[in-house]
């Protein structure tokens, strides 16, 4: 199975300097090839402390330039976005690369963001839907042509033209139920972070393979999962650092998103689902919450980490895994101590697990089945 590394760059209440955060994470990344890591992962935020990596495409570009690891984006926010843009930035990334780009999309949903680039909520799902189709179509044709609700892009090449298919290697992040159905019609597969019970997962994917059904005759890509992750030797200790760190990191999602009681989801076309994660806090409180989201996630001795994640493969049949394991502010200390105990004593059994390829090699995969 496919391992990654994923930097998140979360600075806190603005503990440290922001380039503090920046020059320990990179020390991190760089690492992570020596360590057994198949791949670096980050997402694009803006604005907060909440991740500071506004760019993913460029922060990629350099860590090509540094290792031979592949390369994922955990979301690239299209709405914030022009779409003929974005495919010119990743095909050059990619052409660059040798084709190591692994492609995640998806739609966002901060006030503070989308708000900050003057883009209404209420056209998200529609924004998303119309510019992903025109990336993947683009990516795909070589050039990008379009006259939809949001854009008119009178047709121009993709130069450089894009040497490698990024079919079987695109991928949204889809957490509604609304969406799953329409990340199947779109032909692209997902990417899962836990943060739901299992069986309601398992109703989103059936939801899913449904429609893919019905539009394709190739099954779609196997999922890839990111997880926020604490090993540690002993349990009782793994118990009580998961549930101050990943807990603290639940909270920085609670402050970035507004959950809770600005409802700032309320009335929102398209976000109905996450107006419910408010509401589930009401119930739950803050602190009940991060617990219930922390026990999602896979922590503990390292063979407790590893019956988890095995438990997240049957569950979705994922192909990769991309866990964080520096995040909310953690120190320094603790983060390489919990990556290196991660690269030790977890890693190199999940890279024996069996799985279907990812990246490239998945596209290659991909076309072979379809002829």
């Amino acid at each position: 199975m496919h391992v990654g590394y994923s930097a998140v760059f979360q600075n806190p209440e603005n503990a440290l300097s922001d380039r503090e955060v920046w020059d320990q994470e990179i020390r991190m990344v760089e690492e992570a090839e020596d360590l057994g890591f198949d791949s670096i992962w980050t997402v694009e935020h803006h604005f907060t402390d909440y991740t500071m990596c506004p760019d993913p495409v460029q922060f990629l570009t350099w860590v090509a330039g540094r290792t031979n690891l592949q390369l994922g984006t955990a979301v690239i926010v299209l709405p914030w976005h022009d779409p003929m843009r974005v495919a010119e930035q990743v095909t050059m990334l990619d052409n660059l690369s040798g084709g190591r780009m692994i492609l995640g999309i998806g739609r966002g949903l901060a006030r503070v963001e989308y708000e900050g680039f003057r883009v209404d909520m209420n056209t998200s799902r529609e924004r998303f839907l119309e510019y992903a189709k025109m990336l993947i179509d683009g990516l795909d044709q070589g050039y990008v042509e379009h006259d939809g609700e949001f854009v008119t892009q009178p047709r121009r090449d993709i130069r450089p033209t894009p040497e490698h298919s990024f079919k079987g290697r695109t991928y949204a992040a889809a957490v509604s139920p609304e969406g799953m159905p329409l990340m199947a019609q779109l032909g692209i597969g997902l990417l899962v972070i836990p943060q739901k019970p299992w069986e309601i997962v398992e109703s989103d994917f059936a939801a899913y393979h449904g429609e893919w059904a019905k539009h394709h005759t190739a099954p779609p890509p196997p999922p890839l999962s990111g997880g926020f992750c604490w090993v540690d030797t002993k349990a009782d200790r793994a118990e009580e650092k998961a549930m101050e760190h990943i807990g603290n990191y639940y909270g920085t999602v609670m402050k970035h998103y507004e959950f809770g009681p600005k409802r700032p989801h309320e009335g929102v076309k398209g976000y109905e689902f996450y107006e419910g994660i408010s509401k589930y806090i009401d119930r739950h409180g803050a602190r009940g919450a991060a617990e219930d989201f922390t026990r999602l996630m896979p922590y503990g001795t390292p063979d407790q980490v590893l019956e988890k994640l095995q438990v997240i493969k049957d569950k979705i049949g994922m192909a990769a895994f991309f866990p964080n394991l520096a995040f909310a502010g953690m120190s320094w200390t603790e983060a390489r101590r919990n990556r290196d105990l991660f690269a030790t004593e977890v890693l190199p059994v999940v890279k024996e697990w069996a799985a279907p390829p990812v990246g490239l090699a998945a596209t290659e995969a991909a076309a072979v089945a379809a002829a």
